[in-house]
């Protein structure tokens, strides 16, 4: 899968994850499951992504301690308003 489209996918994803996304966590697997790729590919998407600045990669301080991936806004891009 090319990666723009796993980019499209993310924020589509975490878009329409809640009224006003600032983030969310998924399992890898999950997404490669739903994409039919292996989750190695979906990993390494993700840490691309990461490397050019598009996603932001944290962790949660609190339990369960999950993995979660912010869109960052560019300069230019509008937040979208809900």
């Amino acid at each position: 899968m090319d990666k723009e489209q796993l980019f499209n996918r993310l924020e589509s994803m975490i878009m329409s994850s809640s009224k006003k996304p600032k983030y969310m966590s998924f399992s890898t697997v999950k997404v490669a499951d739903i994409l039919g790729l292996t989750p190695e590919v979906v990993e390494q998407g993700l840490q691309e992504m990461v490397e050019q600045g598009r996603i932001k990669r944290s962790k949660l301080d609190e339990p369960p301690h999950s993995l979660i991936y912010t869109l960052l806004q560019t300069k230019g891009q509008n937040q979208p308003s809900f």
